[in-house]
């Protein structure tokens, strides 16, 4: 018996970075569904849940954490991931994360690396 895709939402301001992931992730038997905006992604849960969710922390018009929060409340058992740019040290990862994300990934990571914690959490 084969397994569905799992649906991964990926939700970056970056038309390149959602590309390139999106390209990444589709290698490794993923179906992505890229947004740039929270308006998209929000849209995106109502219409087809995702197993997991990838949220860039700085996006325009919206606070990432609270987005994620959103993303919690409407589905409380999906995995996310953030992905930024920004550096924060662990432990304010730590209290500012803790029950809203399942990991954390720099933008500069290396794909493999984003690759290894979708795998990860959709065991």
């Amino acid at each position: 018996m084969s397994h569905p895709t799992p649906h991964i939402l990926f939700v970056d301001d970056e038309q390149v970075i959602i590309d390139l992931v999106k390209e990444y992730l589709e290698l490794h038997d993923y179906r992505i569904t890229g947004v740039k905006t929270p308006h998209a992604a929000l849209q995106v849960i109502r219409d087809d849940p995702p197993d997991l969710i990838i949220a860039d922390l700085q996006l325009p018009d919206s606070d990432g954490l609270k987005l994620v929060a959103k993303f919690k409340k409407i589905l409380p058992d999906v995995p996310v991931i953030l992905l930024t740019g920004v550096w924060f040290d662990a432990e304010t990862v730590d209290e500012t994360l803790s029950g809203h994300i399942s990991a954390y990934v720099s933008k500069t990571a290396p794909l493999h690396q984003l690759a290894a914690e979708v795998k990860r959490l959709l065991v």
